[in-house]
């Protein structure tokens, strides 16, 4: 179902779909560590307009069928990489997540990556375990989708052995 899907760097016409996609109350509850309020435009073309102009994240739309659909990013945490995606909740279901990750992680040269994902959040959760990704431990943070702390889980892709026992 994924084939066609194709990822490509942010231009500014895709910023109104991703505010649209931030817009439905089941996908901010389900992502949990969303933006404090998913209505307030200004709020969100700031924190574009900050994501664009940071050298060191790499954003990209998530294409299928000429239809922007989601997007997915890399960016700095402290001195991990970590990995997030959002699609559209009306294209739920289709493996639009996993095909935009691998492909995302195909362009990420370094290992290990890290995710986090709520602990509820079972969709979330086979996507990245279908990426690669194991559990290696567990935090809980405030998720202003939720309006509560929730329990997460921290994954990691780890970095692939690319020496096989030969030093």
């Amino acid at each position: 179902m994924t084939a066609d899907l194709l990822l490509r760097p942010v231009r500014d016409d895709d910023l109104p779909h991703f505010f649209a996609h931030e817009q439905d109350p089941k996908a901010t509850w389900m992502a949990a560590f969303g933006p404090a309020d998913p209505a307030d435009r200004a709020a969100f073309d700031a924190h574009w307009a900050r994501i664009r102009a940071d050298p060191r994240i790499v954003s990209r739309t998530v294409v299928v069928d000429g239809e922007v659909v989601g997007r997915v990013a890399a960016f700095p945490v402290v001195e991990r990489t970590e990995v997030s995606y959002w699609v559209d909740p009306r294209r739920w279901g289709r493996g639009h997540a996993t095909a935009a990750l691998s492909a995302l992680l195909r362009e990420l040269p370094q290992r290990p990556v890290h995710a986090r994902a709520a602990k509820d959040n079972h969709a979330s959760l086979a996507v990245l375990r279908k990426c690669g990704f194991v559990v290696v431990g567990e935090d809980s943070g405030y998720a202003n989708g939720r309006g509560a702390e929730v329990p997460e889980w921290v994954l990691e892709l780890p970095a692939v052995p690319t020496d096989q026992g030969n030093h």
